[in-house]
Order: structure tokens, then C-alpha cells, then sequence
């Protein structure tokens, strides 16, 4: 299928390993021109090196997502040198658990902080690429942690947040055909990915995490990858203020 994609320019925040390299790798298969951000400049020149193998423009820095200034001065870079942004999607995240003080403002900083400032500095150009292309993508990464708690966690709520503020912007911008949507991941499974270190270390809880999900199985990030491309595509021009749940039924919520 056609995602009609060719000539699009996408920013992907956390993108070099994991559900936002997958991302990354799949907005490039369909023609799109990717820029990519992380803290490691090693794998960030991996994944830009790699990206530009695909034939697509390809651009990535190191990058403090915490720090607003260089995330935004980033971010209008990349701007510059595609001409222009049609899609941002934000994937970076703490991943901190526990509900102390450090956990909430390292999450703060990073999923909430860090989707806002890139919006803000992405925004006008989308509205432009919307205006002249017809349609522009905002994608953000939460989890299905946020509707589920079994006791207090800070990584919960902040990722519920996330999907508050999806659905504010995607009522805010649609008559400006800047489209707002998430993607809510269950259980994903890859090499140094949380489950992974879960795995390692603490078998019990991995496996009861397995038996729990009714596919018998992890996701992948390539299963998450295809959700958030597919509603950064044209394809999904009138879906905005989503939140689409791929979890492999693991939740047991009805999601009206």
C-alpha cells in the first residue's frame, strides 16, 4: 500500500533505537525524508547513516530532549534544511518508574516538556506544509499505562497526560488540517528494551506479563511503527484527537 508518503519531511524525537527507529526506518521505506534525534551521538550518526541507505534525505543530532532551548534550536534546524516539516512525532521518553519526585520530573521534562517544545517549534512550519500539501501529522508515543494503575506511578500519569494533550491540540488545529494523534503500546518486546532488562533480571514478572497478554506474546516495534506511520500518512486525513491502542488485547478496558 501506498502510504503517500514520497516527499515528506518527518522529525522523529527518540528515534535511533526501539519503537522510534522502527518508526524512523518505516516513514523512510515509504519515501519520506527523516530527521532524528537522541542523547547518543554515536547511534544517532548509526541510524542517520543507515536512514540515507534508503535513498531519503536523513539528518539527526545529540540532542537533550530535557533542555528546551536546544531541543527547539533543533528542531527549526531541521526545518531549515528539509525546507519545511510535515510530520513530528514524538517518541522520547524517560521511562521512569516509581512515583518519587525525581521520577515525576524527569518525565515531566522529557514526555511532556519534550512533546510540547517540539510542537512549538515544529508548529508553524506544519501549518505551512498543511496549508500547501493539505495535511500535516503530530504523533506522540503514550502507553497503556496510562489508563491502568495498581498503585502510584508517576510514568502513568505523565504518558495520560500526553493523550489529554493530544486531544486539546487536535480540536485546536484541525481546522488548520494539522492533525493530533496517539499511539498507546502495550507489552514491546526488543534487544535493550525495557521488557528485555525485565527478562533478565526479573523472570517472574516477565513471565506473568506473557501469560497475562491472550496473543501469548510481545509486540513488536515494528507493529507500533506501522500504527503511528499509518496516522501520520495521508491515508489518515480525517483521523485527529485519536488514541489508537496496540496492545495485543493485554487490556482488559472498553475503549469507546
Amino acid at each position: 500500500m501506498d502510504m503517500q508518503l514520497k516527499g515528506k519531511r518527518a522529525v522523529v524525537l527518540g528515534g535511533t533505537r526501539g519503537i522510534g527507529r522502527a518508526i524512523a526506518e518505516t516513514l523512510a521505506d515509504e519515501g519520506a525524508d527523516v530527521a532524528v534525534c537522541a542523547r547518543n551521538r554515536e547511534q544517532v550518526e548509526e541510524a542517520v547513516a543507515a536512514l540515507a541507505k534508503k535513498g531519503i534525505r536523513a539528518t539527526g543530532a545529540a540532542v537533550d530532549i530535557a533542555k528546551a532551548a536546544e531541543l527547539r534550536t533543533w528542531v527549526e534546524d531541521v526545518a531549515k534544511t528539509f525546507g519545511g516539516i510535515d510530520i513530528l512525532v514524538s517518541n522520547a521518553s524517560a521511562l521512569t518508574m516509581g512515583a518519587h519526585a525525581e521520577a515525576w520530573e524527569s518525565l515531566l521534562k522529557i514526555d511532556i516538556l519534550g512533546a510540547m517544545n517540539s510542537f512549538e517549534a515544529a508548529r508553524p512550519h506544519l501549518e505551512k506544509a498543511a496549508s500547501e500539501r493539505g495535511d500535516a501529522a503530530f504523533v506522540m508515543i503514550s502507553s497503556v499505562s496510562a489508563a491502568e494503575a495498581q498503585n502510584a506511578n508517576a510514568y502513568g500519569a505523565i504518558k495520560a497526560a500526553l493523550i489529554h494533550y493530544a486531544k486539546g491540540l487536535s480540536r485546536e488545529y484541525a481546522k488548520r488540517r494539522v492533525r493530533v494523534n496517539v499511539v498507546s503500546p502495550g507489552t514491546i518486546y526488543f534487544k535493550g528494551g525495557v521488557w528485555n532488562m525485565i527478562e533478565q533480571n526479573m523472570p517472574d514478572r516477565y513471565n506473568a506479563a506473557m501469560k497475562s497478554n491472550p496473543t501469548g506474546r510481545m509486540g513488536t516495534p515494528q507493529e507500533i511503527a506501522n500504527a503511528a506511520v499509518f496516522l501520520a500518512s495521508p491515508l489518515s486525513s480525517f483521523t485527529t484527537g485519536a488514541n489508537l491502542i496496540v496492545d495485543g488485547a493485554i487490556t482488559q478496558r472498553v475503549n469507546f
